[in-house]
């Protein structure tokens, strides 16, 4: 529920007097409830055929849900989506929400998006594709790339992180890209974003992979599968094969910060209903 500056301060003088008699149940029953369950986010790209018209709304929508954190993405309106970084910040803290990272084109423009994001206390800056590179050179290369933006990250006062798609998991050269890229960057510079649905679509066991790199995965995203076939379309979690029950818990003990539901697909449902329903899956489990 949302209340305007004038509606605070009623509220304020209210609770003042309460005091000032004494009735401090008063203060307990006024007191915003703590939320009962893990904290967890959403990539704003799940709502991305709805956001455009409507930012604010869209994500009052995704608090009222029970979401306490999000990524962004670059979109039309920008990682800040025409709020500016500050303008942004103070609309996400009115709402109580988090913002705990952003895809954005670390290629371009880099060190503006990171001073923008250092000055707000975003954790993170994700680079979300980099396409299959062809060669484990060029992996190799790549590697050396992440390092660099890491090393400008930190320096800004924030954390420079990866996110996989499948390609990285299939086999090149005798090689997985995924170990290429992990084994050749720093850890104190480079962190890693695993997509669960996307290690799964590899073929690969998401829990072998943290348990191999433990504390370089540290934010993930919680999307479900229909099958476990390479054409697997993303669903809405729980519905499909992948086991988040089992999943999480193991991931956070090994590192494991961040957990931000996306969905790709919506046969059947739509993109506000299917994060409704995301958010009530997420609320029930333990991790």
């Amino acid at each position: 529920m949302e209340y305007s500056r004038r509606s605070f301060l009623k509220r304020s003088g209210a609770l003042a007097s309460g005091l000032a008699l004494g009735t401090l149940p008063f203060l307990k029953s006024c007191a915003p409830a703590e939320a009962s369950y893990s904290p967890f986010g959403i990539q704003l790209y799940t709502l991305r055929h709805v956001i455009g018209d409507d930012p604010q709304g869209v994500i009052r929508q995704v608090a009222e849900f029970g979401y306490n954190q999000i990524e962004s993405y670059e979109g039309q309106a920008g990682i800040f989506w025409g709020m500016g970084n500050t303008g942004f910040k103070r609309f996400l803290d009115d709402l109580g929400i988090e913002m705990v990272s952003t895809h954005a084109n670390v290629f371009q423009g880099y060190e503006q998006k990171v001073d923008q994001l250092a000055e707000i206390g975003v954790p993170y800056i994700v680079c979300p594709f980099i396409g299959d590179q062809g060669s484990i050179d060029a992996y190799k290369e790549m590697a050396d790339r992440f390092n660099s933006l890491g090393e400008i990250a930190n320096n800004a006062g924030i954390k420079f992180a990866y996110h996989n798609h499948a390609y990285t998991f299939h086999e090149l050269e005798g090689e997985i890209p995924q170990e290429v890229l992990m084994d050749n960057t720093d850890p104190n510079l480079v962190e890693y974003q695993m997509d669960i649905y996307w290690v799964h679509n590899g073929g690969h066991d998401a829990l072998e992979w943290v348990r191999k790199y433990p504390n370089r995965f540290t934010s993930c995203h919680v999307k479900d599968a229909s099958n476990g076939n390479g054409d697997m379309e993303s669903v809405t979690l729980g519905t499909g094969v992948i086991d988040y029950p089992a999943i999480l818990p193991v991931t956070r003990e090994y590192g494991m910060q961040y957990f931000l539901v996306e969905q790709e697909a919506y046969t059947g449902t739509t993109p506000i209903d299917a994060v409704r329903a995301n958010a009530e899956f997420m609320k029930n489990l333990e991790f």
